[in-house]
């Protein structure tokens, strides 16, 4: 006789289906989406086109099935109450100058603000969250990208006073909005799939290769004469390691050097395998082969060090002793070009990136930066020495030596290829000592929030 199995909850299963809700069940749902339409029109009468745009596809997210989308709305919508208010507030104002009667004026926006208050609650509510049941257990984490990612693409596009950051907004005055909203959804899809263990490894490196092929492809254009797609108008190298020795040979210049700073100090060394628009490159050419990675001899992260520091010394002395600049740009890119062959002949054979873990200075400043950073990588005590890991890493940081010592070399990257393979949970990140699923989630929504944020800004 068989023992029955439990059914389980497919509200903490994000890949069980559920039995379609009937129309007049999900007749709930009028409230949240009519509190976003009215928040959408309340910014189309003021002439923000591209905003209530935003709002009315917000509301249409209330009609999946989407865990984060549910939080988002609701937060929107909790946000929205106290424009009502402070709109009420300035509609009173107007109407007692002029001496016109504004009581029951204040009985609508009241109910307006009721109203959003209402369907930001209905939107919170467990009823409501066995209705979004995908991915319910990434669904915060999945929010928080969405929400740092379009707040962080709003600064950038608030702060410049003489340059337009966004560029649909370059194209269409105002729709930079719009282009937020596209890169969120697109950054709250792929922190799923990062937190996903069976979508981890490919859904880095796809996404990170999708990246540099936008930054590649605007700079192209730039060369063909459209310089819209440049980020001044100007065109420079673009090789990592300038990020450092353009400061050291200019003595100006430090932006790029301090994003770069502030990335790895809130990501660590994951700006290598996560950021960097070279670096993309030589992830796709370790991968033509099938295979296990291989090995690099014991001397060869040594080099890599040894030529950073005389990189950075060579740049901060031509710039001293007056070098041309025609001279220093020749030098870079044959540097440049050095650097891509090595992606193209040695990377491609060995199955690893030998040009980051091995040849890029700026990979070291990230490696010696992340030691800054709370974030590590580390091996716990359940480790079975199966060595899975070992035939995964892709920056020569893991060996039977390191899995002895229980942390990676120093050319790790923090790309979490190892953790989604150990079948035991060994392979751990960890923030100031600690980890947890918590700690993943933390990370994995930082490092996403800022991949997003890159994909909106970053160019040449």
């Amino acid at each position: 006789m068989t023992t029955p199995q439990k059914m389980s909850d497919p509200t903490e299963d994000a890949s069980c289906e559920v039995p379609p809700v009937s129309p007049l069940r999900a007749a709930w749902l009028a409230v949240p989406v009519f509190g976003l339409i009215i928040l959408a029109a309340h910014f189309l009468r003021f002439g923000n086109m591209g905003l209530a745009l935003v709002l009315v596809a917000m509301a249409g997210l209330c009609f999946t099935r989407l865990g984060w989308a549910r939080i988002v709305c609701s937060i929107i919508l909790f946000a929205g109450s106290f424009l009502w208010v402070q709109s009420g507030i300035e509609f009173v104002q107007i109407r007692m100058a002029v001496g016109q009667p504004w009581v029951r004026l204040v009985a609508i926006m009241g109910s307006v603000c009721a109203f959003s208050l209402f369907g930001a609650w209905m939107l919170s509510t467990e009823k409501a969250a066995v209705r979004f049941f995908k991915d319910r257990s990434t669904a915060l984490s999945q929010a928080a990208v969405f929400l740092l990612a379009s707040g962080g693409l709003w600064l950038c596009r608030a702060m410049p006073k003489n340059m337009t950051l966004l560029i649909a907004d370059r194209f269409v005055p105002g729709s930079g909005v719009i282009e937020i909203f596209i890169i969120a959804v697109y950054a709250a899809w792929l922190c799923g799939l990062l937190l996903d263990k069976r979508t981890q490894r490919k859904a880095r490196s796809y996404a990170w290769a999708f990246f540099s092929f936008i930054f590649f492809g605007q700079l192209a254009l730039g060369l063909l004469g459209f310089t819209t797609f440049l980020m001044t108008g100007s065109l420079h190298l673009p090789i990592p390691a300038l990020i450092v020795a353009g400061p050291l040979f200019r003595g100006s210049g430090f932006f790029m050097l301090i994003l770069f700073s502030v990335s790895v100090l809130l990501v660590g060394a994951a700006w290598c395998s996560h950021l960097c628009y070279i670096g993309a490159w030589d992830d796709r050419m370790s991968r033509v082969y099938k295979g296990k990675t291989g090995r690099l001899p014991a001397w060869a992260p040594k080099v890599r060090i040894v030529l950073a520091v005389v990189v950075f010394a060579a740049a901060l002395g031509m710039g001293l002793a007056g070098v041309p600049v025609l001279v220093a740009v020749w030098a870079a890119a044959i540097f440049g070009l050095v650097g891509v062959a090595i992606m193209l002949f040695v990377s491609r054979r060995m199955k690893m990136m030998v040009h980051c873990s091995a040849f890029c200075p700026l990979g070291v400043m990230s490696n010696l930066l992340g030691k800054v950073s709370p974030w590590r990588l580390r091996f716990s005590d359940a480790c079975t020495k199966c060595n899975a890991c070992v035939a995964v890493c892709r920056y020569n940081a893991i060996t039977p030596e390191r899995l002895e010592a229980g942390s990676p070399a120093f050319s790790c990257s923090l790309c979490r290829d190892c953790t989604a393979v150990c079948k035991h949970g060994a392979a751990e990140v960890r923030l100031f000592g600690f980890a947890s699923p918590k700690v993943t989630h933390i990370f994995v929504v930082l490092v996403t929030s800022l991949h997003a944020i890159f994909l909106g800004v970053a160019r040449m």
